[in-house]
């Protein structure tokens, strides 16, 4: 049994520690909106029918009812488009894969970027101090 296993508590200290939520930080804003902006418009969409237009419309298309088979992998790419998008708002690279993770489900990042945007560079501790230090010899 390992130390985090035996002693719970332990493992609470680790993920309070490391937790944003509290500390003024908002960034679960981003994932939040990324994942709540997409599923409501589905929804109020859903309720308008837009759905049954859009199966109509493409049962009628010079495709057919085989371009039902394309619409996982449409709805697949536009999902990770988001997540990706979101991450790279956030300042993490979407195509790298983090020490000890990998395999189902998080094995994203041996895929490319489907990013909108670039990844997001936010100035380290030392490079905010020094920016502050050049700010005040100027004023």
């Amino acid at each position: 049994m390992s130390d985090k296993e035996a002693n719970p508590e332990s493992q609470h200290e680790t993920m309070s520690s490391t937790s944003n939520v509290g500390n003024g930080n908002i960034s679960w804003i981003y994932s939040f909106s990324a994942a709540m902006v997409p599923f409501a418009s589905f929804c109020y969409a859903h309720q308008r029918g837009v759905t049954v237009k859009v199966i109509n419309a493409m049962a009628r298309s010079p495709v057919g009812v085989y371009g039902f088979f394309a619409l996982p992998f449409i709805t697949l790419g536009m999902e990770k488009s988001i997540y990706d998008t979101v991450q790279a708002m956030q300042g993490i690279d979407p195509t790298v894969i983090p020490e000890g993770r990998g395999g189902f489900p998080s094995g994203g990042g041996n895929l490319p970027s489907f990013s909108l945007i670039p990844v997001q560079r936010f100035p380290t501790r030392n490079e905010s101090s020094s920016i502050q230090r050049l700010r005040t010899k100027m004023s």
